[in-house]
């Protein structure tokens, strides 16, 4: 009886693992989405203006790739964790190990982008 207990509670590990795995792509692909999409939009309102390049475009475009950056990163350490998990999960002698948490690079490198736009929103965007 104590296997079965065991390997039903190493099937629900693996289904939280799932989950946990698809919120990181969730999350990476909103990141990435964000970033590009803000991108295009400056990037079309500057060409209405008929304006090559500002500063401020550049200040944008500067965030843009830092959320694009921070969605590629995140998935990138979700699917080396998912990976890393699932293979301990199939050892018999399945003992949790605390992980470097990928949520809190995310929360810090979001809050260094929102730091950086807040400083170019104060400064006009010039980007010095």
């Amino acid at each position: 009886m104590g296997n079965l207990n065991n390997e039903l509670a190493k099937e629900r590990s693996r289904a939280a693992a799932e989950r946990t795995m698809m919120a990181w792509i969730r999350t990476s692909l909103s990141l990435i989405s964000f970033g590009f999409g803000l991108d295009k939009i400056i990037g079309a309102i500057n060409a209405s203006r008929f304006e090559a390049s500002s500063h401020a475009g550049m200040s944008v475009r500067l965030v843009a790739m830092g959320f694009v950056l921070i969605g590629i990163v995140s998935m990138a350490a979700a699917t080396r964790q998912h990976l890393i998990t699932l293979r301990q999960l199939k050892r018999d002698d399945f003992v949790y190990v605390d992980q470097t948490s990928i949520t809190i690079f995310t929360a810090i490198a979001l809050t260094l982008i929102g730091v950086v736009a807040l400083s170019l929103l104060i400064t006009g965007g010039t980007g010095s």
